[in-house]
């Protein structure tokens, strides 16, 4: 009679495993940084309101002032202070909030305004904090290099995630399976915790984190987001690009005024519009968009163009507007706001769980690594 063999791993196993373990072991320490500092960005938003604290509201007035005013009184606070966004809210009680770029000391803050004097409120600089972080997220603050190795990790990452699901696949689906793939043995001794804990975790993480990477990948390498914008129907080119040039023989409307009037007649559901004026004197319009206005993106966003020197609406072509929505829905699930506060929820949760992968992965690396080396001791005394 032949004896019975204990089956092994197969070839296809024995690659898959090399696959995801040494790449991830190489990239784990990148990993874990950058999905790190990517889950503190989750709340940006949120953190930078408390931040400004009783700033964000003012007494209502009937009138408010001019966007002359606005550039006017940043300028009087420093030359060097240059105004990138501008954000309107619906509510009259809402300050103004402005993203400021000093130019000589290459700093990003928020400053609050009274939307009806003028009046600095707050000059906040928690926004320098998350700029810092977002680039340590995106490049290590090392310039193309550190992007480079930002984002082999992340294909690296993207790779590991896809091979984990195929070891994580039981070969026969019982009920002792289901219950090991699917739930954590938290009473466990610390090893078998640690295995659940990548495992188990692992998987239900596994649709965020690959939507996480490849939306990394999508903004990093910008042939792969303008085939994007093309699949989904938009053009090459985005609302700014076809906005009419500026003429600077003209007077300009208020700018004021018309952003109350997208808000208010236009679309008096949405919370926000915002418009980035960092090339307003190149443009002969204003370029509005209304939503809840984020760090990178909006969410449920709509775009609207006033002609800057007659105030009347400029009508926008589908094409542009979906490459804006889809570079938008793309940056929305890259920075969690795709679902309200669940979406930032779910997406701070993955982050947490991306982050702790390449730490309990490397312990039941190590961990076998030590159980191999005791057997080949205990072989040789023998």
């Amino acid at each position: 009679m032949k004896k019975n063999k204990k089956k092994g791993k197969s070839k296809f196993q024995k690659i898959v495993s090399w696959i995801h373990l040494w790449p991830s072991l190489i990239s784990g320490i990148i990993v874990l940084f950058v999905c790190l500092t990517g889950t503190i960005i989750v709340y940006s938003d949120e953190i930078m309101d408390i931040s400004a604290g009783e700033a964000l509201y003012v007494e209502p007035q009937e009138k408010r002032i001019t966007q002359s005013v606005i550039f006017e009184q940043i300028k009087n606070i420093n030359p060097n202070y240059h105004i990138s966004e501008i954000v309107f809210y619906k509510d009259p009680a809402r300050s103004l909030r402005l993203r400021v770029f000093d130019l000589k000391e290459r700093d990003l803050f928020m400053i609050y305004m009274n939307p009806y004097t003028g009046t600095i409120l707050k000059e906040d600089h928690t926004l320098y904090f998350f700029y810092i972080t977002a680039h340590l997220h995106a490049q290590l603050l090392a310039g193309p290099v550190g992007s480079w190795i930002v984002i082999i990790s992340t294909i690296i990452f993207l790779i590991g995630c896809i091979t984990g699901l195929i070891l994580w696949w039981p070969k026969k689906w019982t009920k002792t399976t289901r219950q090991a793939s699917f739930t954590v043995k938290w009473k466990a001794k610390f090893k078998r915790l640690n295995y659940d804990l990548h495992n188990v975790l692992g998987f239900y993480s596994l649709p965020f984190c690959i939507i996480l990477s490849l939306t990394g990948l999508l903004i990093f390498f910008h042939p792969l987001m303008d085939f994007t914008v093309k699949v989904s129907g938009g053009d090459e080119v985005g609302l700014q690009e076809v906005m009419p040039k500026a003429d600077s023989t003209r007077i300009s409307k208020n700018m004021v005024d018309l952003a109350y009037k997208t808000i208010h007649e236009e679309y008096p559901d949405k919370k926000a519009v915002n418009i980035w004026v960092y090339r307003l004197d190149k443009m002969g319009a204003y370029l509005f968009n209304s939503g809840t206005p984020g760090l990178k993106s909006i969410e449920n966003v709509d775009f609207t163009a006033y002609n800057r020197y007659t105030g009347e609406k400029i009508e926008l072509a589908p094409k542009h507007i979906i490459h804006e929505k889809t570079e938008n829905i793309v940056w929305q699930l890259h920075m969690g706001q795709w679902w309200g506060q669940i979406g930032k929820l779910i997406t701070f949760i993955t982050g947490i769980i991306a982050t702790s992968l390449a730490v309990t992965g490397f312990l039941i690396w190590w961990g076998r690594r030590n159980k191999k080396k005791n057997q080949k001791k205990i072989i040789v005394t023998q």
